[in-house]
């Protein structure tokens, strides 16, 4: 199920015109039926459904919940995105939204990124955190530099280049005080030998970077190569305290509520 399908079944179910109308000609009897059991008809008028439950659909249709990623996780990247959507910050020709949950253990898949338009999870991984973090579990985080540790927040992808781990990615860290020193750090996706299950087995947790989202080397340079060039990566951690602007929803939901009235016009031709 799409966006447009789920914006069709928003339609469908939700957009009639109101019971209080007197106007006869919108109702519709079934027949062998009192007039009492008259059934609105259709219109045109938009009806917003709620941004929780948009999420919810989501969610539910891209079995995040089965590949791991927690709800309220995924709520509050989302928010951001939509956030970084209406300040015109994100690429508009990706729908890309990729999230890192360092509230789970290094041994665990929590990394993935997901196509916020088809509603499908694209890539589900381990990442690595920094070493100033923690062991097995990040339970520390900085914006400082050489503190090796990683920086939770909403950050946006730019350009990938050749460094020393092979063909990494920049990212620009948005949130003041929390990874707004990204880029003085050098804080970067890329690749590294000690994010696999291999090295879970024989060390008990992955290995640590110097604050970098590290993923196996088999996939980085499938995953830069999706997300680069403007798209949205959330850290999350239940220990950070972040405190973002772009988790407010007012402006994510009206950045969701014209974009759901806009895929209503095109399916009523208007």
């Amino acid at each position: 199920m799409n966006r447009t399908f789920l914006a069709l079944s928003f339609l469908a179910t939700l957009s009639f015109v109101s019971p209080a109308t007197s106007d006869p000609s919108h109702y519709t009897t079934l027949p062998n039926q009192e007039a009492s059991l008259a059934i609105p008809q259709m219109t045109d008028v938009p009806i917003i459904p709620s941004f929780q439950e948009f999420l919810e659909e989501v969610y539910d249709d891209a079995d995040l919940k089965q590949a791991g990623l927690d709800f309220n996780v995924f709520q509050r990247a989302a928010t951001g995105y939509y956030n970084l959507k209406e300040q015109k910050k994100l690429n508009r020709s990706k729908d890309i939204l990729t999230i890192v949950d360092f509230g789970k253990s290094s041994r665990e898949k929590r990394f993935w990124v997901v196509d916020m338009k088809k509603n499908k999870v694209l890539y589900k991984s381990l990442v690595a955190h920094g070493q100033g973090s923690g062991n097995d579990m990040a339970v520390n985080f900085s914006n400082t530099v050489d503190s090796h540790m990683s920086s939770v927040g909403f950050y946006v992808t730019d350009e990938p280049y050749y460094g020393k781990h092979g063909l990494s990615l920049k990212l620009d860290g948005l949130d003041k005080g929390f990874n707004s020193n990204a880029r003085g750090r050098a804080i970067v996706v890329h690749g590294a030998d000690y994010v696999s299950d291999a090295f879970v087995k024989k060390h008990g947790r992955l290995g640590r970077s110097h604050g970098c989202p590290a993923l196996p080397q088999d996939i980085s340079a499938e995953v830069i190569n999706l997300i680069k060039d403007g798209t949205c990566l959330y850290i999350d951690s239940p220990k950070a305290n972040l405190q973002s602007a772009y988790l407010n929803p007012t402006k994510a939901i009206k950045t969701f509520e014209s974009e759901i009235i806009a895929q209503q016009k095109v399916l009523l031709g208007k």
